[in-house]
C-alpha cells in the first residue's frame, strides 16, 4: 500500500542516534554508523523523530510500504514502561490517529495495563527524557496599568508557541481565538503584541523553512475539532512563500468537522498592514 513513512538521507546522517529514543515504536536503530528504518510495520509516518535530528537527515515521504501495525508497535512499547506508553498514546491522540489509539487502548485493556492520559502530551517524557523548551506553561495576564506607565507588556499567555511543539490538548487553547503568525511578522511589526496578540493564543511557523509541514494541517484540524478554538487569524508577510501558511490553515479548516471563521492579515516588510480579509472556507 502507498502511505506516509520516514526516509533517512544516509549522506546527511552522522549516526548520532538522537532520533532513536524519540521513536518509542522501535522503528529506528543505529546500524553500521547510520540511523536505519528497521521495519515499515513499526513506522507510523508521523515524524516524531524529525525534530531531534541535528542534520535534517529525516523526512516524511509517501511511498509503497507495509501497513503500519499498531499491535506490533505496542509489543515493543509496553516493555519500555509507563512513560513511553503514555508518550506513544498521546502521540497518536495529538495527530488524530483515532483508529490506532483505540487499538492501543484495547491492547492495554486486554492485558490489564492501566495508563493515566491526563497529563498534557507536550509535557510528557519521551523515552525517559523531557525537553524543557517543550514544557507547557501558562503566564498571568499582563497588568493593564503598565502601558499607562510607558511600558509595553508582553501579551504572550503561554509556552511553547512553535507549531511543531504545541499541543492541541493544552488548556490555554481550549475555546480560544488563535493567532497563527509567520515567524518574521513579530520582527517587522513594532506593535505586534498590542495590536494582534492581546486576548489571543499564539502559534508560529515558517511555511518556507519548517520541515514536515503535513503535521501542521493535522494539528490545526485538531485545534479546531478537539480544542474547540473559536477562530483563526493568520498573519503573514507579503513575500510569496508566506502564502503557504494560509493554505495550510484553509486546508485544515476544510477538513475539520467544525466550521470556524478564518481571516488573514498581510504585513509589508517594513511592518505596514497591506490588507486584511475574511477567508471563505
Amino acid at each position: 500500500m502507498k502511505r506516509k513513512i520516514i526516509k533517512i538521507d544516509e549522506e546527511k546522517c552522522n549516526g548520532c542516534g538522537l532520533c532513536v529514543p524519540d521513536c518509542p515504536e522501535g522503528a529506528l536503530q543505529v546500524i553500521d554508523g547510520k540511523a536505519r528504518l528497521v521495519g515499515d510495520l513499526l513506522c507510523d509516518g508521523l515524524g516524531a523523530c524529525i525534530s531531534t535530528c541535528p542534520e535534517d537527515a529525516i523526512i516524511v515521504e509517501e511511498r509503497e510500504a507495509e501497513p503500519y501495525n499498531e499491535l506490533k508497535v505496542m509489543g515493543n512499547i509496553v516493555p519500555q514502561g509507563g512513560n513511553v506508553i503514555r508518550a506513544h498514546l498521546n502521540h497518536l491522540r495529538n495527530h488524530g490517529q483515532t483508529e490506532f489509539l483505540n487499538q492501543a487502548l484495547a491492547y492495554l485493556k486486554e492485558r490489564n495495563i492501566k495508563v493515566d492520559l491526563k497529563p498534557d502530551p507536550v509535557d510528557l517524557p519521551v523515552a525517559g527524557r523531557k525537553c524543557p523548551g517543550s514544557q507547557v506553561l501558562a503566564f498571568p495576564s499582563a497588568p493593564e496599568q503598565q502601558e499607562d506607565e510607558g511600558k509595553r507588556p508582553s501579551r504572550l499567555t503561554h509556552w511553547p508557541i512553535q507549531l511543531h511543539l504545541i499541543s492541541p490538548n493544552a488548556q490555554h487553547y481550549q475555546g480560544s481565538d488563535l493567532l497563527l503568525a509567520a515567524d518574521c511578522v513579530a520582527y517587522s511589526m513594532a506593535d505586534f503584541h498590542r495590536d494582534y496578540l492581546k486576548d489571543r493564543t499564539l502559534a508560529i511557523a515558517c511555511p518556507k523553512l519548517d520541515s514536515n509541514q503535513e503535521i501542521y494541517r493535522e494539528k490545526l484540524t485538531a485545534l479546531i475539532d478537539q480544542a474547540g478554538i473559536r477562530s483563526i487569524k493568520v498573519i503573514i508577510m507579503q513575500v510569496p512563500c508566506c502564502n503557504g501558511l494560509l493554505q495550510q490553515v484553509l486546508e485544515a479548516a476544510a477538513r475539520a468537522e467544525r466550521k470556524i471563521p478564518v481571516s488573514c492579515v498581510v504585513v509589508g516588510i517594513q511592518g505596514e498592514i497591506l490588507r486584511e480579509n475574511r477567508m471563505a472556507v
